[in-house]
């Protein structure tokens, strides 16, 4: 008995100092799963929203150096009465409003600022689908009607083999996905984690294998078609994307602070959700948009691009919100009426017509219930009609 307890005490000795070695050598790894894990949870998710870099894996995309493009500060715009029922109720952290290019609101909440650097989620998927413009133009990419395996070889035999790149710029490749968020063994978490534990978005995309409709015939929502969007970029092209993106769009849009994506485990750029800058930077973007790829005295994208791209061509449901090539068109929008969303809140509004951008930042964990979508289109509507 005393021999087996003490050889029972040496392997208990043996796997304490095991446990130990395993969490200093994966210590990263571990903390980035338990902020995975923590991200969304009411006392923390305001902070991590502006403070992504210091969980997760990033890379910074680098600014020239030259000054910021103009943004000038207006006179304070008088705001529909009941706006600030609608920043408690939503949680927002940050609203931006331009009127004809220039500030007429700016106001931060929730304990966050002007240099915050906030996360993007999917506002992203539209700065991509901006630089895909841009290349098409330059001539990397022949057609969106090619294969998205023609650049990304690695996709033969997955779900994406088959689907055109106009597919999925439309989000209507026909891949199997599931998006909920509040399902822990969802695909979005699951690549949640992945990304986490520092593994690679390019291995995930190639993992799915199971379709629920044939490439271009019916409109879902999935994440990942973004993430094989810069796979034919990278294919295409030979370079990362943050380095694309800051030397065609980021750099000579101006912007003020320098902004960054997190990225997986091999450097790449988590495009579909992974940028992160301050809220009058977003809005930057909305002003480019707005004035039809134009910026900073430069056409910066295409303008047929930018007509094409935020076209409700997408094959949606009948009176349900429109999609284009990863920008989505409101219920009943106007002419020039467009918007890059993303989720817990995060928005850029244009609306060419009235001359009007609208950035906002938020951490509103009820994002998904039902009419919240609606009811801040209505906001931006509102606030438009008021400036």
């Amino acid at each position: 008995m005393r021999l087996f307890l003490k050889w029972a005490l040496r392997l208990v000795v043996l796997l304490a100092v095991v446990a130990v070695v395993i969490g200093i050598w994966k210590r990263e790894e571990l903390t980035r799963l338990m902020a995975v894990n923590s991200l969304f949870s009411a006392e923390k998710i305001v902070d991590n929203f502006s403070n992504m870099n210091k969980a997760f894996l990033s890379t910074e995309i680098p600014l020239p150096d030259a000054a910021p493009s103009p943004l000038p500060k207006g006179p304070d715009a008088t705001l529909p009465p009941q706006t600030q029922d609608w920043i408690d109720a939503r949680d927002i952290t940050a609203l931006v409003a331009l009127k004809n290019g220039t500030i007429v609101h700016e106001s931060y909440h929730m304990g966050t600022g002007p240099d915050d650097r906030r996360i993007s989620w999917s506002v992203a998927k539209s700065y991509l689908s901006a630089l895909m413009g841009i290349l098409l133009k330059e001539g990397d990419i022949a057609s969106i009607d090619e294969p998205v395996t023609k650049y990304a070889p690695s996709l033969t035999g997955t779900a994406y083999d088959g689907a055109t790149i106009r597919n999925v710029l439309n989000m209507s490749s026909g891949v199997t996905f599931n998006e909920d968020y509040l399902d822990q063994s969802s695909d979005i978490n699951r690549m949640g984690r992945v990304l986490a534990l520092g593994g690679t978005m390019d291995g995930f995309a190639e993992s799915l294998s199971d379709t629920f409709a044939p490439a271009g015939e019916t409109w879902k929502y999935v994440s990942i078609d973004t993430h094989v969007l810069s796979m034919v970029i990278r294919g295409a092209t030979g370079r990362p994307i943050s380095d694309l993106m800051g030397e065609k769009i980021i750099g000579p849009m101006g912007l003020e602070t320098t902004p960054y994506y997190l990225t997986d485990g091999v450097g790449v750029a988590f495009v579909l959700g992974g940028l992160n800058m301050i809220t009058r930077d977003y809005a930057r973007m909305g002003q480019m948009f707005l004035q039809r790829g134009q910026l900073n005295g430069q056409q910066i994208v295409p303008a047929d691009w930018v007509d094409a791209s935020t076209k409700a061509t997408a094959p949606t449901a009948p009176n349900a919100i429109g999609y284009g090539f990863q920008w989505w068109i409101p219920k009943g929008a106007d002419e020039g009426e467009f918007m890059a969303r993303g989720v817990y809140g995060q928005y850029i509004y244009i609306n060419r017509t009235l001359g009007v951008v609208i950035a906002t930042n938020a951490a509103d964990r009820n994002f998904r219930n039902a009419g919240v979508g609606d009811e801040n289109v209505a906001m931006f509507r509102a606030i438009a009609a008021a400036l």
